[in-house]
């Protein structure tokens, strides 16, 4: 569908699965992407319509992906009994592992190919990290960047790649507005087997920030994010406290930024966009 993401309603993930132009809260599957930039410092010119993931602002057209499971969905799961339906306390868990590996270049530009297919020549991997754990569909995530800055953004599986966005190539390439330096790109929350979840996302920043982390839910407790040429991903592994069903939702991502000085000059967690829904 043809979107203007500016229309877009903002959480803190955003589910795909019904059609991206849902200006309101969408609410469907797996795969979830958020859509607010928000800061302080300089953002890069605003040019052109680029390709984007997640809503970045810059982007007018991208038909809905093909539906994916829901989150938490539990494998071999049927039904809807209440057991199986249960969403749990989204701030009742356990980040369990928030270790990540590097994907060699070799098997990183394999990932780039299969994920974009003629596309892939134009990109480079920047981050290319494999996950604490797999979920039923991905193992790490690859952030590729073109010569004219362009990110994408494939999911790992071995050296397959594969992404949620249509074309694979929607994903923003700047920072959008003044005052910006956080921008969101694809974020998921998957089942892993034994009870835990694999969380995965990314984005980019702009040349004010230093360093990137990310906190879950209302625990205070930051932790590294993998940063390569303007760009950041995170992965962890975590487990709820309590039985949990096929709409668990799970903890929201904060994503904090830093400048040299070590000062915060972002929290997603207090960003009025985020907080006003």
């Amino acid at each position: 569908m043809k979107i203007d993401p500016q229309d877009r309603a903002v959480s803190f993930r955003r589910r795909w699965g019904v059609p991206l132009g849902v200006a309101t809260g969408v609410t469907a599957v797996s795969v979830a992407a958020v859509a607010v930039f928000s800061g302080v410092g300089d953002a890069k010119p605003d040019t052109t319509e680029r390709a984007l993931s997640g809503g970045s602002p810059t982007k007018t057209a991208s038909p809905s992906p093909s539906p994916r499971p829901s989150d938490g969905a539990q494998a071999g799961g049927t039904g809807s009994s209440p057991s199986s339906d249960r969403t749990g306390d989204p701030n009742a868990f356990t980040i369990t592992d928030t270790k990540t590996t590097a994907i060699d270049p070799g098997t990183a530009a394999k990932i780039l190919s299969s994920c974009l297919g003629a596309d892939a020549a134009q990109y480079h991997a920047v981050a290319a990290v494999r996950a604490p754990l797999a979920s039923r569909t991905a193992d790490g995530v690859v952030i590729g960047i073109n010569p004219a800055d362009q990110y994408v953004q494939c999911a790992s599986e071995g050296d397959k790649g594969s992404s949620p966005d249509s074309p694979p190539t929607f994903i923003n390439d700047r920072l959008w507005g003044t005052g910006r330096v956080i921008e969101y790109f694809d974020s998921t929350l998957e089942p892993a087997g034994n009870g835990k979840h694999l969380a995965v996302g990314a984005g980019h920043y702009s040349s004010d920030v230093a360093k990137v982390t990310v906190s879950f839910g209302d625990q205070k407790k930051e932790y590294p994010t993998v940063m390569a040429d303007g760009a950041f991903v995170y992965a962890a592994a975590l487990k709820p406290n309590t039985p949990v069903g096929r709409h668990y939702m799970g903890p929201d991502p904060h994503i904090h930024a830093y400048d040299a000085a070590g000062k915060e000059i972002y929290n997603q967690a207090e960003d009025p966009k985020f907080r006003s829904n």
